[in-house]
């Protein structure tokens, strides 16, 4: 089966052939061989990770304790009744809540944008709606209200084959039903969204029409900004100063910065590029296989020059950055940062560090590739906003390496610096930056299980990964400390916590906080608080999120692999500290083939917005009842509109607390 193939089958689904590539040929030690340095082989095989044997553990997975129910309950910060495992065509939350629709993909965001037409898509009505595949959400204030706020929403990729009618599945027909009007539609479904929320009898909802509102594509002007911007790397026919770029791709994850500007993260970039016959005679050949590239997912470069590496073959060191964008002004041009480094970004979470200045967390999404934080050189000036708008231009990068006595070192990524130099092919700073990964391996980063969304927690200063799956863990990828599973198809989530709560630090320590996977089977190492009841556990987790209390609250991406634990993706409360450290509490639930992303909370804790993402994509052959693949003409569920002649839309949900409050108080 071809990595085409494979990845059609399952794109919902984090891009998940670019996982399977393993395009980490270093010998660098993984988070596996980490954890099996410390806690011992012999124990980690025999299954010491269990939850059965966790009440006897202490430091690397933290303290656990046997609480019963009812302890559990009055310990709990959680305080709701939690909803069960399952997976069925609609949304669930908890009682007492409502989960109500705010925004669908093709809702019209400006005066005068045409309504959601499914049989009559276009490239300008698509400009002027919602897009498609909706991710991470960032809540902005404004004018220090709480009743009026900006959100920004990332939409990450698109599923042909439940977008347009008759098409199908492109991977199998050779890409014969595409036009490039289908693809003008698919560029303009990508990017981003700006929208301008209002409360009115305690609900938002979006303003349509307002100023603010903004949508960001695939062919949006943006700049180049930091070290790599002019350089040769980045010079194309169409650019030759290299400074200015059109678009961005596959946002993911993103970030708020404390000044209110938008980060949208670049992740599987690779795929969008076009001419795996032109590798050999590409300038950077070697850093195409590093980066998975070109992928060939879509088939943009057929129309396209700039998609085409034979054609371009800089345009792909293009993408693979942070965008910082400037929601307050819609005519502002979105940055391109890359000071903070070119890789498959997962997320772009910001902390202010005690020093004034800016700490951004960001994991690199593939199996056997690293996590990273940039760490500004300037300081956030509080008062002046136009002060901190170009902080992500200087600064150091760095890249982790685990080890198994518990310390993480954070390695600098600067040219000169020990073996990144000219003679192992790195000639100045925008060279390290452009390869990243290569550098990373120079410097012996540890290999992660697909290191996702990283989310700071300012109450506490700790710092959670979520870790995904990696079911090369053990063959290809031998266990550590970090990730001590073989195979591992369930994840996990680690703990770290900087020296001196400094996150500009160079070491820090950490633990694992949860490995996925159902406690009840000793076979799957999953390792939850004994307190965690029958519908508390999850597999997969993605994306994070820390309400204004400090909890933590956990997103999941399974994808295809949801009959594995029975239950479909969804939002988890996951206590981090005292005896109930490490229990879980499902709050939603996603419909069938869904993703749960985006977890963002108002700034005063009363609503809960989140991402559910291609509806009836991932597994339909497994859902009980349908057991066929969808399409955009027979779809395993039609959410969120359950209306015949309307497919399955990717939306953003707003959950509250019926008669108000905080959410999980």
């Amino acid at each position: 089966m071809s990595e085409q193939t494979v990845f059609k089958q399952t794109r919902a689904y984090k891009m998940e052939v670019a996982e399977d590539t393993l395009n980490n040929p270093s010998a660098n030690t993984t988070f596996g061989d980490v954890v099996n340095n410390r806690l011992g082989r012999r124990d980690a095989l025999k299954g010491m990770l269990a939850v059965t044997a966790l009440s006897s553990t202490t430091g690397i997975l933290g303290t656990a304790i046997s609480a019963t129910p009812a302890s559990a309950e009055a310990l709990t910060h959680f305080k709701f009744e939690e909803i069960q495992h399952g997976v069925d065509e609609k949304h669930h939350v908890a009682k007492g809540y409502d989960a109500d629709i705010l925004l669908r993909w093709g809702d019209p965001l400006f005066k005068g944008a045409p309504q959601f037409d499914p049989m009559n898509q276009s490239k300008a009505a698509q400009e002027k709606q919602f897009g498609y595949n909706n991710d991470f959400i960032g809540f902005i204030p404004l004018g220090g209200s709480n009743d009026r706020a900006l959100l920004c929403v990332n939409h990450e990729y698109t599923n042909e084959e439940l977008m347009f009618p008759g098409l199908g599945r492109q991977d199998k027909a050779k890409y014969v039903g595409m036009t490039q009007e289908i693809v003008d539609v698919e560029m303009a479904a990508h990017g981003g969204s700006i929208i301008e929320l209002k409360k009115e009898a305690g609900k938002w909802k979006a303003v349509i029409g307002s100023n603010f509102n903004r949508r960001i594509t695939a062919t949006t002007e943006m700049a180049l900004s930091g070290p790599v911007a002019g350089s040769k790397f980045v010079k194309t026919k169409a650019d030759p100063t290299g400074k200015q770029v059109f678009g961005t791709l596959n946002n993911c994850a993103g970030g708020i910065t404390p000044w209110g500007t938008y980060l949208m993260a670049e992740e599987n970039f690779n795929g969008y590029f076009w001419n795996k016959e032109a590798v050999s005679d590409h300038p950077n050949a070697e850093m195409l296989k590093r980066y998975g590239a070109p992928g060939q997912w879509y088939n943009w470069g057929a129309y396209y020059d700039r998609f085409d590496i034979a054609k371009e073959p800089n345009e792909i060191h293009r993408f693979g950055w942070i965008v910082e964008v400037d929601p307050m002004d819609p005519t502002s041009i979105p940055k391109k940062r890359t000071a903070m480094g070119r890789f498959k970004h997962e997320g772009a979470e910001t902390i202010l560090n005690k020093d004034g200045r800016v700490t951004v967390y960001s994991g690199d999404d593939e199996r056997g590739d690293y996590l990273y934080k940039f760490v500004s050189k300037g300081k956030y000036d509080p008062v002046n906003r136009e002060a901190n708008m170009n902080l992500l231009d200087e600064g150091t990068l760095f890249v982790a390496r685990f080890d198994a006595n518990g310390t993480v070192h954070w390695l600098p990524l600067v040219h000169g610096e020990g073996p990144l130099t000219k003679g192992n092919g790195f000639e100045n700073q925008a060279e390290v930056l452009v390869f990243a990964r290569k550098a990373g391996d120079l410097l012996g980063a540890t290999k992660m299980d697909r290191p996702e969304d990283v989310q700071p927690n300012a109450k506490t200063n700790k710092v959670y990964v979520c870790l995904t799956n990696n079911k090369h863990r053990g063959s290809k990828h031998p266990v550590d400390a970090a990730n001590p599973r073989t195979k591992n198809p369930f994840g996990h989530i680690v703990e770290i916590s900087p020296e001196n709560n400094d996150h500009a630090a160079s070491v820090g320590t950490w633990n694992i906080l949860v490995q996925g996977g159902n406690p009840n089977k000793p076979d799957q190492g999953a390792v939850f608080n004994k307190a965690t009841s029958e519908n508390g556990w999850f597999g997969s987790p993605d994306n994070a999120a820390v309400d204004g209390k400090g909890r933590l609250w956990i997103a999941t991406d399974q994808g295809s692999n949801w009959p594995k634990t029975g239950t479909a993706d969804g939002i988890w409360a996951l206590e981090t500290e005292g005896p109930q450290r490490g229990t879980g509490k499902m709050f939603f639930r996603v419909p069938i083939g869904a993703e749960m992303c985006g977890p963002c909370f108002s700034s005063d804790d009363s609503a809960l917005f989140l991402a559910v993402q291609h509806p009836a994509a991932d597994g339909a052959k497994a859902f009980p009842g349908f057991e066929r693949n969808s399409t955009f003409e027979d779809p395993a569920t039609r959410w969120p509109d359950f209306k015949p002649s309307i497919p399955p839309r990717p939306s953003i949900v707003v959950v509250r607390k019926q008669g108000g409050g905080a959410i999980g108080t």
